[in-house]
């Protein structure tokens, strides 16, 4: 009976964290360039005398995945969406991060930024000169037309990167950043399309399919854990008599 509660146990909390992965994706599903989350564990033996028939559902780091999502067309200029693979590299908290969001703004500062974190370009963060006009080719080259000059002129490149899932993990505001904390290389075949965003790659179906498949397996644990329960008040009642 203990082995038959513990088993339910572990099997109801892998599911929960399951349940909760789900429910951030429905959540994240008209952020535009959201990848959905994907839940990942491990069974784990249990260390100790007595344990050796106890395993326990370690949670990973949640995987991604990169499936490309719809393009929306927006418009404007400095809207970008990635055609096929690709991410764009950003400034992050403690290393360089990577998003497929590709909604540019130039701040106070004449930085070019994605959700208020600088671009990150040939040498770094993105600094524009004062500018009457701005070009951004499908190659990331950004050309600008210094203020009061009549030539446009080449400022810098965006920094794009082509990553395999395996290699990719969610950082704490949501970016993209290496398992291994290095910095990737450039990837000159990554193309960018102007007027255009991406939209999330959740797909509400299989969130909402999964979710209610999980919901009813959690419920199945529980009533496995009560059955537990019963048995072994039962077996206690037994000895006592």
């Amino acid at each position: 009976m203990d082995r038959l509660g513990y088993t339910a146990m572990t099997a109801a909390s892998r599911t929960m964290t399951a349940l909760g992965v789900r429910a951030n994706n429905l959540a994240n599903i008209n952020t535009p360039g959201f990848r959905a989350d994907l839940e990942q564990s491990v069974s784990v033996p249990v260390q100790g005398a007595g344990y050796d028939s106890r395993h326990l559902a370690l949670v990973q780091d949640n995987g991604v995945s990169l499936t490309p999502g719809a393009l929306m067309a927006t418009g404007r200029d400095m809207d970008f969406a990635i055609k096929g693979a690709g991410l764009i590299a950003v400034q992050g908290e403690d290393s360089e991060a990577y998003t497929r969001h590709g909604s540019l703004q130039v701040d106070a500062d004449l930085q070019l930024t994605i959700n208020g974190r600088a671009v990150l370009g040939e040498g770094g963060p993105i600094q524009l000169p004062e500018f009457d006009s701005i070009h951004i080719a499908a190659d990331g080259r950004i050309s600008v037309v210094p203020r009061g000059e009549p030539m446009m002129v080449e400022v810098d490149q965006i920094k794009l990167v082509n990553l395999p899932a395996g290699q990719l993990q969610k950082n704490s505001a949501g970016l993209l950043v290496t398992r291994d904390g290095l910095a990737a290389g450039t990837d000159e075949n990554v193309v960018l399309a102007s007027g255009f965003l991406e939209a999330s790659n959740v797909s509400a179906i299989d969130q909402l399919v999964g979710t209610m498949s999980l919901s009813r397996l959690f419920e199945t644990q529980v009533k496995m854990m009560k059955a537990a329960e019963d048995m072994s008040s039962a077996g206690n009642s037994m000895i006592h008599d």
